[in-house]
């Protein structure tokens, strides 16, 4: 039995709109949580995949070209890449800079680098031979032999065979496909010839290791899958003898015998496989889906979709899918239960009972289709239980009928008031917490958006709060949620959600920024926001001349500066740092933003987009917190989720770093970028001295531990 479940965005579209690059690779990370997107000719990302986020990101300099993607040292927890097919670099997790990694220039052109949990890195070179990455290293410009002759590897694999890696890859040479079988470590190679198939060439191949016998799964344009079996185990002598290897039907995936399109084929286990194509059909537009088949039983377990279409490649790790759908990389969870015959054909009495939804498009049936088959679904589970006795059949039925499932309680909530909306949420939230719980959760959530966005006078404010105070949600359980209360300009919904969500896209966290930063004072008054991170350091009786003053030029009044030059002033009013430059409701929206989470990398180039005067008034008001944590000895804020000391110097290097020079270029800013510059002179200058004395403070502590806590004395001394 295979269902396919859940799904989520890893990663959206670029900065420009656009998706992932071509010739990208994923590989798993140092961690089962962890995967390695690299681009060809770009950049590696390591992305955290329960919190769907990036953890860092290295790119090569201008002119290098990343030609085979990065794979994770698992005993070392290094990085190991290849740029310009011959320089190998090696980093770790805080290296910045990748031009400063290690180098090391090799003697031949490297196809692919292959990391094994146990077996260690292992290089393929393109002339066919391997080496081990110790060995390698050892020796960067060894020579290297070439062991095809006028032959394109297609594809490569690595697997381990007890202790020993093995590295199995296929060429292609005047359409002739050869298997090539390697253990490094023992020095031991077979070639093989793999037979010809009529009016049909291989797409994709794929491999596993069972009982020291290789089965190698070819998928060919026919829509059939091919199987072949290579013993492991061979005399020494046969290795330069080259063996027609002959093939057997596996699985059919195409009746018509239609010509397959972009394919990727990936084993999941012994029995299941999933294969990622177009089959066109006469007549129609032809449709990408994702598939799971029974290969035991010839069955098809289960369909998925892709309207958006894909870049035909397909990953498979602990039990996730990743492809690229549109212009977004996409997770899709699935599960393989054991392999039996009822299962394969639907007759396995367990899943009567499980969730229609994995085997049913909800989206694409009407409101007539989803009742017929929610009904014939409870139908199927009552003929199931025929031969359980009336009395608990009886309990059972009124125990469903009792709870509505995720499908019935969408149905019901389409078109219902704010007030059965309420109850059914009501009823929804009291359940224990589970994790079915909050992906039903989720999908309320998105129903209610897309409702609103469908209506757009339809909008239950304060039942969204409700949902995010209440649970542990996040992001992507519903991305429309924070467009949509951008929309309707719900600023205290997104300020919950910029506190609560781990997940937010560095694009959505600088649209709440601007949508902030442009909402005049006397709008905000008027909304309910949580203070508590602002109201204990924001004077509002000072604040409010000045507010009313600066709004009119978004941040800045000209005229008010023109009176500050004519006219002396007392020090403290002349100093940025003295009054907050927002009003009490902007600073504890802003204050969400200084919470969430982001990457650098990412978000700066969304920084670089902000109107200069909303920079200018953002960078205000963090030189005014930077001033106010400077003045307590322990650099932090009074208050509740009040901005630390580091949040705040990262995002005042993070703004300075994407609007300097737009910063230099305006009047406007010099005298804050000057006063600015002259703080942290100063705050250098005392901690320089501070250092100075560090020495002799330590001593005292030292000299207080040894003294006799009896005695009594009185000491002076000198501090040169």
């Amino acid at each position: 039995m295979a269902a396919l479940c859940e799904s989520f965005t890893l990663r959206g579209p670029g900065p420009g709109g656009g998706g992932p690059g071509p010739g990208l690779c994923l590989e798993p990370g140092p961690d089962r949580d962890l995967v390695l997107l690299t681009e060809r000719g770009r950049a590696a990302t390591l992305f955290k995949i329960s919190d769907q986020k990036p953890l860092g990101c290295w790119s090569v300099k201008h002119g290098q070209i990343l030609t085979c993607p990065v794979v994770c040292n698992f005993e070392t927890h290094e990085y190991i890449a290849v740029h310009d097919d011959k320089v190998l670099r090696i980093w770790k997790n805080e290296d910045m800079n990748l031009d400063k990694a290690f180098k090391a220039t090799l003697s031949a052109d490297v196809y692919r680098i292959h990391s094994l949990p146990q077996g260690g890195p292992l290089v393929l070179f393109r002339g066919g031979a391997v080496r081990t990455l110790d060995v390698l290293l050892e020796a960067p410009q060894q020579e290297i032999e070439n062991l095809i002759s006028a032959e394109v590897i297609r594809w490569s694999g690595a697997f381990m065979d007890g202790q020993q890696p093995v590295i199995i890859f296929t060429t292609e040479k005047d359409k002739d496909i050869f298997v090539y079988v390697q253990k490094p470590k023992l020095s031991v190679l077979h070639k093989y010839k793999l037979e010809r198939q009529k009016l049909a060439m291989p797409l994709r191949f794929t491999a596993h290791i069972t009982n020291q016998t290789v089965t190698l799964l070819c998928l060919y344009s026919n829509g059939c899958v091919y199987q072949a079996l290579i013993p492991l185990q061979r005399d020494t002598e046969e290795e330069k003898k080259e063996e027609i290897l002959s093939k057997s039907l596996l699985l059919k995936l195409s009746v018509s015998g239609a010509a397959l399109k972009v394919a990727s084929l990936v084993v999941l286990d012994k029995d299941h496989i999933a294969v990622l194509g177009s089959l066109p059909v006469p007549g129609q537009k032809p449709n990408e889906l994702l598939t799971i088949w029974n290969t035991k039983f010839q069955t098809l377990q289960t369909s998925k979709e892709l309207p958006m279409g894909t870049s035909g490649q397909l990953w498979c790790y602990e039990e996730k899918f990743f492809l690229i759908h549109g212009k977004v990389l996409t997770v899709i969870m699935y599960k393989c239960e054991t392999s039996s015959l009822a299962a394969a054909v639907g007759k396995l009495k367990d899943s009567q009972t499980l969730d229609v939804s994995s085997f049913v498009d909800w989206n694409t049936l009407e409101d007539e289709e989803l009742v017929v088959s929610l009904q014939s679904q409870e139908s199927v589970a009552l003929k199931a239980e025929s031969r359980i006795n009336l009395r608990s059949r009886t309990s059972t039925v009124a125990g469903q009928s009792g709870t509505l499932s995720v499908e019935q309680l969408l149905l019901k909530l389409k078109g219902a008031s704010n007030f059965v909306v309420e109850i059914e949420l009501k009823k929804l939230l009291a359940r224990a917490p589970t994790l079915d719980l909050q992906a039903a959760i989720g999908c309320v959530v998105t129903a209610l958006t897309d409702r609103c966005k469908g209506n757009p006078k339809y909008y239950p404010q304060s039942l969204l709060q409700e949902i995010v105070e209440t649970r542990d949600f996040s992001y992507s359980l519903c991305p429309d949620l924070m467009a949509v209360a951008l929309e309707k300009k719900d600023m205290h919904l997104l300020q919950i959600c910029l506190e609560r969500f781990p997940d937010i896209p560095e694009e959505i966290t600088y649209a709440c920024l601007t949508a902030f930063l442009s909402m005049s004072e006397d709008h905000l008054k008027n909304i309910d926001l949580n203070l508590d991170s602002a109201i204990c350091y924001v004077d509002v009786e000072s604040n409010n001349m000045e507010v009313k003053t600066e709004i009119l030029e978004n941040g800045f009044s000209e005229e008010m500066e023109q009176d500050m030059c004519d006219t002396k002033m007392p020090k403290e009013s002349q100093s940025d740092g003295e009054s907050c430059p927002v009003g009490l409701q902007k600073a504890a929206l802003l204050n969400a933003v200084l919470h969430s989470s982001y990457t650098e990398t990412f978000l700066l180039p969304h920084l670089k987009n902000l109107p200069a005067q909303q920079a200018i008034l953002f960078l205000r008001y963090l030189y005014y917190l930077y001033v106010k944590c400077s003045e307590k000895v322990n650099t932090t804020l009074p208050g509740v989720r009040s901005p630390t000391i580091n949040q705040i110097m990262d995002w005042m290097c993070l703004l300075l770093d994407a609007q300097f020079t737009v910063m230099v270029m305006l009047p406007e800013a010099k005298d804050l970028l000057s006063n600015l510059h002259k703080f942290v002179r100063a705050q250098v200058r005392f901690y320089s001295e501070l250092n100075k004395i560090e020495g002799s403070l330590r001593e005292l502590q030292r000299l207080n531990h040894l003294r006799e806590s009896q005695t009594y004395s009185i000491e002076v001394l000198e501090i040169i």
